[in-house]
């Protein structure tokens, strides 16, 4: 097998190549007691949980506050944004030297990703809408809103999906001009429909600012809103998670998608899958030939995934609100679709990271060195070293066991009760668990 990841290497584009290459070194490692290890640490954080009654507390303490700041930083990033759209019409047509791509699929996606869920929600006073849309109904003298407030945050579940589709599915998501178009559009769409409802809107229907609140709810640094004040506040990561409302549907069905995104993002690239739906992994005929197919994939990953959180959640007693039938338990699962997500994209931050600061040398391919670095500056030997593979090995074990853990602390502090009440949970955090490290062992083509 180790062998057939090896050639399979040889044969993919060159950027394939760096993900591939670090794939065969843990082909020749023996994960299999890190997995087992893996799962058997959760299963012992439900056990000594439920017998033992250690659960921390999640408190947390406010550091001071200062003055509302107005829309600067929104200004700031909605004129990045079209810095960024003119480099992708523009600039370099190779998705590896462009900073369109790189900014939004390493930076924003991963990246921001993993800064959020240390330092709390930061995109939402740099998101480019904010700003532009204060404005917009200032001029336009428009009050209130629509009615758009009464889809709740299903229109960011439909933008969640189509951003994952994009990405996962969609011929060439990195290619610079086409991305631009697309970015332009989704930035439009949301701005009128911002301009119509009010920018409050954004936190409710925008899948990105979604994305990002309910991630930040994680971090152990946190900004809150207290009337015209912010205030900092620090606490054990989940404390916010423990104060919060059991999710509505509109937010069941997005931290289920967000789940399925990236479970299904690893799932299709491994040769297992391509097995199953008829492709031979050494002769990849290309994401064109697998639209449909895929596209299938993704709505039943989707669709599997909220199955078996829903069936976990009715299995277990006392696991719902009486009044709104609602459980708190699914709070718990927003731990692991950050854990997941950084994991799977931590070699794309360590690879394609590097480029970021190649495109930002000389955005417009023009002959200019503004960092003073050459354009072979990007490095990635480090992948086919069996030290250093391991040790991105072990900390994608790491984050993964720790959210785990964490969630399933997290449940228990949110739902008391005994085995019966826990243990469907408990098992199907095992077993995401187990799942989730397959995934970052199984032989893929990229």
């Amino acid at each position: 097998m180790a062998a057939a990841a090896g050639l399979a290497a040889a044969l993919l584009p060159a950027a394939a190549r760096a993900h591939a290459s670090q794939q065969a070194v843990i082909l020749l490692l023996d994960t299999t007691p890190a997995i087992v290890g893996a799962a058997l640490a959760v299963a012992a954080t439900v056990l000594l949980g439920v017998w033992a009654g250690w659960v921390p507390r999640f408190r947390a303490w406010r550091l001071g506050s200062w003055p509302g700041t107005g829309t600067g930083l929104s200004w700031l990033g909605f004129g990045l944004l079209v810095f960024l759209l003119a480099v992708g019409q523009f600039g370099p047509h190779d998705p590896l030297g462009n900073l369109l791509p790189l900014t939004i699929w390493t930076v924003i996606w991963v990246a921001m990703t993993a800064a959020v869920a240390l330092l709390g929600d930061i995109w939402r006073p740099i998101a480019p809408w904010r700003g532009p849309v204060r404005l917009a109904r200032r001029l336009l003298r428009r009050q209130g809103g629509v009615g758009l407030a009464r889809l709740g945050h299903w229109p960011a579940v439909a933008g969640l999906f189509a951003i994952a589709w994009y990405e996962l599915i969609s011929p060439a998501p990195s290619d610079p001009a086409g991305l631009a178009r697309v970015a332009a559009f989704y930035w439009t769409l949301v701005f009128a429909l911002a301009v119509l409802e009010g920018e409050d809107w954004l936190d409710r229907g925008e899948a990105l600012s979604l994305y990002f609140r309910l991630t930040a709810k994680i971090a152990p640094l946190w900004r809150r809103d207290e009337g015209k004040r912010r205030a900092l506040w620090i606490g054990v990561p989940g404390a916010q998670i423990v104060a919060m409302a059991p999710l509505t549907a509109a937010e069941v069905a997005f931290v289920t998608l967000l789940l399925a995104t990236v479970s299904f993002d690893g799932l299709s690239e491994t040769f297992f899958w391509l097995g199953q739906v008829g492709v031979n992994p050494l002769n990849y005929p290309g994401r064109t030939a697998l639209i449909g197919v895929n596209s299938a994939g993704l709505l039943a990953a989707w669709a599997l995934t909220a199955a078996l959180i829903l069936g976990a959640l009715a299995a277990s007693r006392r696991g719902r609100d009486p009044n709104t039938g609602r459980s708190p338990l699914l709070l718990g699962f927003l731990p692991i679709a950050t854990a997941y997500h950084v994991s799977h994209y931590l070699v794309t931050l360590l690879t394609r990271g590097q480029y970021v600061f190649t495109g930002l040398n000389d955005p417009f391919e023009r002959g200019w060195s503004l960092l003073g670095i050459n354009d072979d500056w990007a490095s990635f030997g480090f992948l086919s070293d069996p030290h250093d593979v391991m040790l991105i090995w072990s900390a994608q074990v790491a984050l993964i066991v720790v959210a785990h853990v964490l969630a399933v602390l997290l449940t228990l502090r949110l739902v008391p009760g005994g085995l019966r009440t826990h243990l469907p949970v408990g098992v199907l955090m095992v077993g995401y668990t187990i799942f989730g490290l397959w995934l970052l062992a199984a032989p893929s083509i990229g």
